[in-house]
């Protein structure tokens, strides 16, 4: 579909079909279907792009996506899980539609990285079944939170503003 041509009811009906059968399943492809219907506004695109968020989501594909960007130090699926939770438990969570975005920001403001990068840190199978040094910690910390840190605000940084239960 081209910028400023009007979404045809046909055309609609086919990203609709593409959400619900899960065709469409990364970040950004995602965020250009919410975009699109986003500038239409109409209440029956709302569950679909809902459903499409929470399989992308759950399905792990945001956690394949993370972890493609933290090659060095995969980014942690506790982490996630946690934001999940975090999310699943705030009543803020309905102010979107975007489960994604709500995740990725939940691990942001809650300071999960640090947390979990800590807790990755410190496990003697990261550093062979020994016991690490504080100084081994340390760095082992700095530099998960530094790759963490940069994918995550590398896949936030695909809104300008945050997505609401409208999309806009």
């Amino acid at each position: 579909m081209a910028s400023g041509k009007k979404l045809s009811q046909a055309e609609k009906a086919s990203l609709i079909q593409s959400l619900q059968t899960h065709r469409v399943n990364t970040l950004i492809e995602l965020r250009r279907i919410e975009k699109v219907f986003a500038n239409i506004n109409t209440p029956d695109v709302t569950e679909p792009m809902t459903s499409a968020w929470a399989h992308y989501v759950n399905s792990n594909n945001l956690l394949s996506e993370l972890r493609g960007l933290t090659k060095n130090y995969p980014f942690s699926s506790e982490c996630l899980d946690e934001a999940k939770w975090m999310v699943i438990g705030d009543p803020q969570s309905t102010r979107s539609w975007n489960y994604c975005w709500l995740v990725l920001q939940k691990a942001k403001n809650q300071n999960l990285i640090p947390k979990h990068a800590r807790q990755l840190a410190v496990r003697p199978q990261m550093w062979g079944g020994r016991t690490p040094t504080a100084a081994g910690v340390e760095q082992l910390t700095a530099a998960c939170i530094a790759e963490w840190t940069r994918a995550l605000t590398q896949l936030l940084r695909h809104w300008d503003s945050p997505p609401t239960t409208s999309g806009r």
